[in-house]
């Protein structure tokens, strides 16, 4: 038995992190400390000097261990990583776990877009945002792409009998791939929409005057009216991004707000100057009260993401180990980053104007998060009663299989937690050992694989759930519970029925069927459940599927790679064309030979035969 009192007195005086576990062994807090020792006991103390909440998380502290690092700094990381792997109860949790929307331009490329992406990467593209607003971001990258008739499709290379695609022949492209536009021109036009992605938009809207004024007088009417409709999106867009300060470049503000259900931590986007959006997180109780410290794990688990970085970060209060936090997204921007609350000038300003914003959001946010945690005591509530039990969280899991005829058949398992997608769960899987469209055999080959590997400690698969999901009736939950029953896993597992319309109709367990309907919150968060699960098995099918159909034969001929085999059908056009031609006009092509030509002309030929 463990013995806290006996393990305190071992603590190491060096920095690290600590795990206080309850009863079952599951860990409920981590923490840092520069130093364990007098970091862990001070949670020990007499309790009329903890707060509250504190008083009530060591309540439920049966053990605790401790991991040691060389530097304050190594702490900071793994605590970071060790809360994101055990989502602590009584840790300040960044439940949402979604990214936002950038704009690339995509400067590493010769003739460069503008798209829309949520990774950032050090791939020479530039990039602005992040936006909160995904559908104003689809409007000016379709608005630039179309003024200035940039490239739209991934291709780099172009060989001589390219065809143009329909953009070209619309005149939404200049058809670079034709050759008949040149780089000049085009980095110009690149140039004067990253200017407005800049907030600059004076050249933008001149272009598109100037345009509609030589429409006008050439009596195309249809074309000016078209100016004119992009010069209103101008404007409409325009009107999205307010300006705060000319003076003022790339920035977060980061502020916290205490509602009556719980802490939100609001974060600003600034841009150019420009607020470019605005998100809020509800983070629930925290133990830790203190402003500084919530702001602090916020950070963390915000930014180690990926996501850009700014240079600066304004807070309404320091944290206690900013410098730590400043020198950890340094390494991680590549660049100094600064994280402070401004005293005077225009970011004090910035600071003052986002805090009047959020005193008038408290009374949105906690009327949204009373609502989201009604929804979830519903669920919970609904869960409890389904299954018999009295649980406080529910982690669901949700299984589907997807094949063509038995061809390329995988496995999706989705998670959701309280009826929340809990997307870094998700697993997927190929299906190894079942041949043919056998969608019981399969479903027992995923269970037992997600299984053996959380019996086998993968930190992927450690956490099991609370009840599975299958999508199907009782034929798939009985294939299912055999595998458990032989793992001697106890999970009850239940099956999503659809009705004749393909929709979510009932719940399989225990050789009952219940009604959804009559439980609107079960209904919305299964049908949800099973929707997700069917889309992310599709999408893994579709894209094996797909891979499969871009083997070429000339994948099976030795010395022909991927470049070789690009050239190859560029310059032939088709496979037969290609089978025609001599040894000497395929060693003709860069980088062949005659005895790869001679190779080649041998497989095909032989293919032929064959066929």
């Amino acid at each position: 038995m463990f013995d806290i009192r006996e393990n305190l007195k071992t603590l190491p005086d060096k920095p690290g992190v600590y795990l206080h576990k309850n009863s079952v062994g599951q860990v409920i807090y981590v923490g840092k400390a520069v130093s364990l020792r007098n970091r862990v006991r001070q949670y020990f103390q007499s309790p009329d000097r903890l707060a509250p909440k504190v008083r009530a998380m060591v309540s439920h502290i049966e053990e605790f261990e401790y991991i040691t690092t060389d530097t304050e700094m190594e702490a900071l990381i793994l605590e970071c990583n060790l809360i994101k792997k055990y989502m602590p109860k009584y840790n300040v949790l960044l439940r949402d776990d979604k990214t936002y929307p950038y704009i690339k331009v995509t400067l590493n490329e010769e003739w460069p877009r503008v798209i829309k992406t949520r990774r950032v990467t050090g791939d020479g593209g530039k990039y602005f945002g992040p936006y909160a607003d995904a559908g104003a971001v689809n409007q000016i990258v379709d608005l630039l792409s179309a003024v200035y008739r940039l490239k739209r499709c991934s291709a780099q290379r172009f060989p001589e009998n390219h065809q143009p695609c329909l953009n070209y022949h619309i005149h939404q492209c200049h058809g670079v791939c034709c050759g008949g536009y040149s780089r000049e021109a085009y980095m110009e036009a690149i140039n004067s929409a990253m200017d407005f992605l800049h907030g600059r938009d004076k050249r933008i809207v001149n272009h598109l005057k100037g345009q509609m004024e030589e429409a006008a007088e050439a009596l195309e009417f249809e074309k000016a009216a078209e100016c004119r409709d992009y010069l209103m999106a101008v404007e409409s867009i325009r009107e999205k991004q307010k300006v705060v300060l000319s003076s003022v470049g790339d920035m977060d503000v980061v502020l916290t707000a205490a509602g009556s259900e719980g802490f939100h931590v609001i974060l600003f986007f600034v841009r150019q100057g420009k607020l470019s959006g605005r998100e809020s997180f509800f983070l629930g109780s925290a133990v830790e009260e203190d402003r500084g410290a919530i702001i602090s794990s916020f950070i963390q688990q915000y930014y180690s993401g990926n996501t850009m970085i700014p240079k600066e970060i304004l807070v309404e209060q320091e944290p206690a180990d900013a410098q730590l936090l400043e020198q950890w997204l340094t390494q991680l921007r590549g660049s100094g980053v600064k994280i402070f609350t401004p005293q005077k000038g225009d970011k004090k300003a910035i600071l003052d104007l986002t805090r009047r914003d959020v005193v008038e959001m408290m009374k949105v946010l906690d009327d949204r998060a009373r609502n989201e945690q009604e929804k979830t005591d519903a669920l919970i509530a609904s869960l409890n009663q389904f299954f018999g039990a009295k649980k406080r969280s529910w982690r669901l899991e949700a299984y589907d299989i997807s094949n063509t005829n038995g061809v390329d058949s995988v496995g999706a398992m989705v998670v959701f937690q309280d009826g929340k997608p809990q997307r870094r769960d998700y697993r997927r899987f190929k299906i190894k050992t079942v041949e043919g469209p056998n969608d019981y055999g399969s479903l027992q080959e995923v269970l037992y694989r997600r299984m053996k590997r959380a019996l086998a400690g993968d930190p992927g698969f450690s956490r099991l759930p609370d009840a599975i999901m299958m999508d199907g009736g009782s034929a798939q939950v009985s294939a299912v519970e055999q595998v458990l029953k032989a793992m001697k896993i106890d999970v009850p597992v239940a099956g999503m029925v659809k009705d004749d319309h393909h929709r979510t109709r009932g719940l399989v367990f225990g050789g009952e069927e219940l009604d959804l309907k009559r439980d609107p919150a079960l209904y919305k968060c299964l049908g949800n459940m099973q929707e997700e699960v069917h889309r992310f098995a599709i999408e893994y099918h579709r894209g094996l599927r797909n891979k499969t159909m871009r083997r070429s034969v000339l994948d099976d001929i030795e010395g022909v790679g991927e470049k070789r085999k690009k050239q190859l059908l560029a310059h032939f056009g088709s496979i037969e064309a290609l089978s025609r031609a001599s040894e000497e006009d395929i060693a003709a092509l860069p980088g062949l030979n005659l005895p790869v030509a001679r190779r080649i002309l041998t497989y095909l030929h032989k293919s032929v035969v064959k066929q």
